[in-house]
């Protein structure tokens, strides 16, 4: 009789290419769990602390580490080290008082270094938006957490401002709204997929299609000038400057 269930393990040199980890050391890697962000957008977390941060040498340490609750994922502890942890993700050790923000540049994923006052807040996109009893709206968030929007007066919903492809500056500690981006001309995007992955810059214009076609998205980056790529590739970080501090970017990447 066959195997029943999903595969457990993951070889190294299957991994995803946005994992930029060594793919010969060993033969495995870890394999997340299901979780909230878009497949092929996340990190095991188990891997971060071992492969990439370097504070555990074995399975083991890690699994300490995670069990004593020291790695805090948007302000909560996680002690499964295969949860994924996706771009965007705020990373806190406590006890080293570091904290990173899970960006993406041309190569892969990085952690970027964060402040201890940005580490309380973390950029969502809004993928969905359902009615829900009352009138009210429910906004489904990209790292799989929602926010309920009370309406007044549903015939006229003057709170319906929220748009699919938005994003939300969310305070962690509360969840809390504190500011709102939405994805139109002159929003400071980041390209998360695609041949342009990694760049940053200013929507110039967005080209929408009718249909099974994609929208295109012209952006303006500093150091590789107009690029165009699709849509739903686009993430909004900011409007007219990002909301969040983003690494510096070489004019050869």
């Amino acid at each position: 009789m066959g195997k029943l269930g999903p595969t457990l393990h993951l070889k190294r040199l299957n991994a995803p290419r946005l994992w930029r980890i060594p793919r010969k050391t060993v033969k495995f890697a870890i394999k997340t769990t299901p979780g909230p962000h878009k497949k092929g957008l996340y990190l095991p977390l188990g891997m971060i602390i071992r492969d990439i941060l370097g504070y555990a040498k074995t399975l083991k340490e890690v699994k300490y580490i995670l069990t004593n609750k020291m790695v805090l994922i948007n302000g909560k502890p996680r002690v499964n080290y295969r949860f994924p942890v996706g771009l965007m993700d705020v990373i806190e050790i406590p006890k080293t008082k570091e904290a990173y923000r899970v960006l993406i540049n041309p190569k892969g994923f990085i952690l970027h270094p964060i402040p201890k006052k940005e580490a309380s807040v973390r950029l969502c996109m809004i993928m969905n938006k359902t009615s829900v009893k009352g009138g009210h709206i429910q906004l489904n968030l990209s790292d799989g957490s929602n926010i309920l929007i009370k309406v007044k007066n549903p015939e006229k919903p003057v709170e319906d401002k929220y748009h699919t492809k938005d994003s939300l500056l969310i305070n962690n500690a509360d969840n809390k709204i504190k500011e709102h981006i939405p994805l139109k001309e002159g929003s400071y995007v980041l390209i998360f997929a695609g041949k342009s992955m990694g760049y940053t810059g200013v929507v110039k214009n967005i080209t929408k299609h009718p249909g099974p076609f994609a929208s295109v998205v012209t952006v303006s980056t500093e150091n590789q000038g107009e690029v165009t790529t699709a849509l739903e590739y686009v993430f909004p970080i900011g409007v007219d400057k990002p909301l969040i501090s983003l690494p510096e970017v070489s004019a050869n990447e």
